[in-house]
């Protein structure tokens, strides 16, 4: 198995750290080209701080690396960002290019998404490997094959085991509870709320799958089935809609057809508001699906929506 060490600053790991529970968090770099090619989704991501401390003080496990603009990742993360606002995200971007940003100005950033984080108290620090070294800016890849890498993991899974995190995910469940000898088991972490919305929202093109919107902040990444109501955060239970659609799909004024995924309007507009004319205009029209067949709707979620939500 691969795993990644990337360095980060203290401020960034101290702000996670001290909250009670984080689901995910986005280790992002400044740079809008920026990318990230050395995992697979499920596959570890260690937190190593920069110097002096130079310690493995936690990590997470890989899902996605996605460009986006910091408007959107402050959206969908918070704090998960590492800062207490988008002001400072900017601020610290700005360090990293030698420039200001401005109030409007909206840079994009290499945003590497890491569910099912964990972070290890102090005593715990794992000492930096021998072979890594002191010059390296971005970080470095490991393998659990090889002498070290299979030493460092065990260091984790060590300290991982220790702090029997409440409810903990699939990921950190297979890494706790991998086999002693041979290769650890990789399992896709669970998704956050601002994971499910960046990946829902990029899954569709950032377009409304309606109306082609490409408006950002009108659009948002809605649950077919609700969390609320036990539906998961999976891009297969997402659709990307118009926020007055994405209002009236939850208020069950409209509905996809789970066969022909056609958009299905109710007439309890007509009749509880005397109006709806554009909202008629789109009974029939077929929504534009994701074109990874592994991000579409579900069809059992759709009929789910169909049957227990819209009003018909």
């Amino acid at each position: 198995m691969r795993f990644f060490v990337g360095v980060t600053d203290y401020d960034w790991f101290k702000l996670h750290a001290s909250n009670q529970r984080v689901e995910e968090v986005n280790f992002w770099r400044p740079s809008p080209e920026a990318s990230f090619k050395a995992l697979q989704v499920g596959e570890p991501f260690l937190f190593k701080l920069h110097s002096p401390r130079n310690v493995i003080a936690g990590g997470g496990f890989f899902l996605r690396f996605l460009r986006l603009p910091v408007s959107l990742a402050w959206d969908a993360f918070g704090e998960g960002n590492g800062a207490r606002s988008p002001e400072q995200v900017k601020a610290r971007i700005g360090k990293y290019r030698g420039r200001e940003f401005g109030r409007w100005d909206d840079p994009t950033i290499g945003c590497i998404l890491l569910g099912e984080p964990f972070f290890f108290a102090e005593a715990d620090w794992i000492p930096c490997p021998p072979d890594f070294s002191l010059n390296i800016v971005a970080g470095k890849g490991y393998d659990t094959g090889e002498a070290s890498g299979a030493a460092l993991w065990g260091e984790v899974t060590e300290r991982l085991a220790r702090l029997r995190l409440e409810n903990a995910g699939p990921a950190v469940a297979a890494a706790v509870e991998g086999p002693r000898f041979g290769q650890p088991n990789v399992v896709e972490p669970r998704l956050g709320q601002g994971s499910f919305r960046v990946l829902v929202t990029e899954a569709y093109g950032r377009r409304c799958a309606i109306t082609k919107e490409r408006t950002l902040p009108v659009l948002d990444a809605v649950h077919i089935w609700p969390y609320t109501a036990g539906g998961p955060h999976a891009l297969c239970n997402g659709l990307l809609l118009r926020t007055d659609l994405h209002r009236l799909f939850d208020a069950g004024y409209l509905t996809i057809d789970p066969d022909s995924h056609q958009v299905i309007v109710s007439r309890k507009i007509r009749e509880e508001f005397e109006n709806g004319k554009e909202y008629y205009s789109l009974q029939g029209s077929p929504i534009t699906l994701p074109s990874d067949s592994r991000s579409r709707p579900s069809r059992d979620y759709l009929l789910h929506h169909a049957q227990t939500v819209f009003r018909s």
